[in-house]
């Protein structure tokens, strides 16, 4: 009889699980950002620093499993999704974090202050941008179901939904780009020039957080349309 481990040293463990479990970790990661700019919005520095750490720490395990992934992938001989499609979704997976971590790195380094008046704004463009990489979690939430359907049938349109979904978040935190860019145009005279360059860095990279999660999305569309 042939058993369960011959054919594990021939097909491999699935990566499918790993690189959710990797998203999982990522979108945790960058969920911090949210508590970060509400303690900037208070100017309570000290939980500035104790949140950069955390996501610091998060960033840190996910980069250990991104690496674990990668070792492991190579000795795999036989894959549901082409391995350039998994290694590019790991990749922008990655990013995420990293992002976050950059952002978090920022604010702390430079002690940045939101002006009132840009506050709610800037608090609601955080938890889009977020909300992005939570909804490119739920996207790839569902590729262990497309494999398992062989990518056919109502799963398909259960991701297709997931995916407009994901384009719709990331246009209103494009909206919300251009809305906090003309508040802070208004109050460019009243403020410190570095601060704010600073603060149009900081909106670009949260923006780019919502485009990496858009990006995550849209590679996993190519992989359906494979």
């Amino acid at each position: 009889m042939i058993g369960k481990s011959y054919f594990s040293g021939i097909f491999g463990s699935s990566p499918i699980r790993p690189l959710q479990e990797h998203v999982t970790k990522v979108v945790e990661c960058a969920a911090q950002l949210i508590p970060l700019f509400e303690a900037v919005a208070h100017e309570d520095f000290g939980a500035v620093r104790d949140i950069y750490r955390e996501i610091a720490r998060l960033e840190d395990e996910a980069d250990a499993m991104k690496l674990s992934l990668r070792m492991d992938l190579p000795r795999t001989l036989f894959l549901p999704v082409d391995r350039r499609d998994l290694l590019e979704l790991l990749r922008l997976q990655d990013k995420i974090a990293n992002k976050a971590k950059d952002i978090a790195g920022l604010v702390l380094g430079r002690e940045m202050i939101l002006p009132a008046p840009i506050i709610e704004t800037f608090t609601r463009y955080v938890e889009r941008s977020v909300d992005a990489a939570r909804q490119a979690k739920k996207t790839v939430d569902e590729l262990d179901e497309l494999v398992e359907t062989g990518f056919r049938g109502s799963e398909v349109e259960v991701v297709e939904a997931l995916l407009e979904e994901l384009d719709r978040i990331e246009k209103d935190t494009d909206n919300l780009q251009i809305e906090l860019r003309a508040r802070l145009l208004k109050l460019e005279d009243e403020l410190p020039p570095v601060q704010v360059i600073f603060l149009y860095r900081v909106i670009e990279l949260v923006g780019g957080l919502a485009d990496l999660a858009q990006r995550v999305g849209s590679r996993l569309q190519m992989t359906l349309a494979k």
